[in-house]
């Protein structure tokens, strides 16, 4: 998929690719309610819309969601655009499906990250963005809606399908993919191999997607 990415959006790769090859498994159509969060260039977003679904797609970034509505202007494909931070820009509503590829490489700051790194910074644990998932996607589905968000094994999988569970969704790890690091991921070598998260001379993660149905 050629995508319009001005300097600073996230580059769809990996984590991506493993998160459409989910999408496309999702049942959608004309009367499916679709929510993106962190939707970068609107990969995601766009392979939602063009399966007809009604696609709203949410970005921090004010660079992204202005690469969304172009690459969706581009195709012809209508998509709801909210800037903002993950749910607060859409109050109100349920969906049927819910995507996230959210920020999930740990960093020294314990806060999210700025400019570029606002893409990929999440907290010395790098789950700073998928914990407020995890609590706030949940509640958002409809009953038998579907949320699927891709992360690093880096980024502690247990605990998000913990809480997951604890949220009340049906959950599985459906989607697995090894690579080796990128640039962000090798920059950041010495200190994953401090906090134990690799071994001495690892340089490749596990991207996983996680699947959580609300079955009531």
């Amino acid at each position: 998929m050629l995508l319009i990415r001005p300097p600073g959006v996230y580059r769809p790769q990996g984590d991506t690719e493993l998160l459409l090859s989910c999408l496309h498994h999702e049942r959608l159509d004309g009367a499916s309610r679709v929510l993106d969060l962190c939707t970068g260039t609107g990969a995601v977003a766009l392979a939602a819309a063009h399966e007809g679904a009604r696609v709203t797609a949410v970005d921090l970034s004010p660079k992204a969601v202005a690469a969304t509505w172009l690459n969706a202007r581009l195709r012809g494909l209508a998509i709801r655009l909210r800037r903002g931070d993950l749910l607060a820009p859409v109050p109100g509503g349920d969906y049927d499906l819910i995507t996230a590829n959210p920020p999930y490489v740990p960093a020294p700051a314990a806060r999210r990250g700025h400019g570029r790194g606002l893409a990929w910074d999440a907290g010395p644990d790098g789950r700073l963005v998928l914990d407020r998932i995890c609590r706030e996607a949940p509640r958002r589905l409809a009953r038998g809606g579907v949320l699927l968000v891709v992360q690093s094994s880096l980024a502690d999988v247990p605990a998000t399908l913990a809480a997951l569970v604890a949220a009340g969704l049906r959950t599985a790890v459906v989607a697995r993919r090894r690579q080796a690091f990128g640039p962000v991921m090798t920059a950041r070598a010495a200190l994953f191999e401090g906090l134990g998260l690799i071994a001495p001379g690892e340089r490749q993660e596990e991207l996983v997607v996680v699947r959580g149905v609300r079955e009531r």
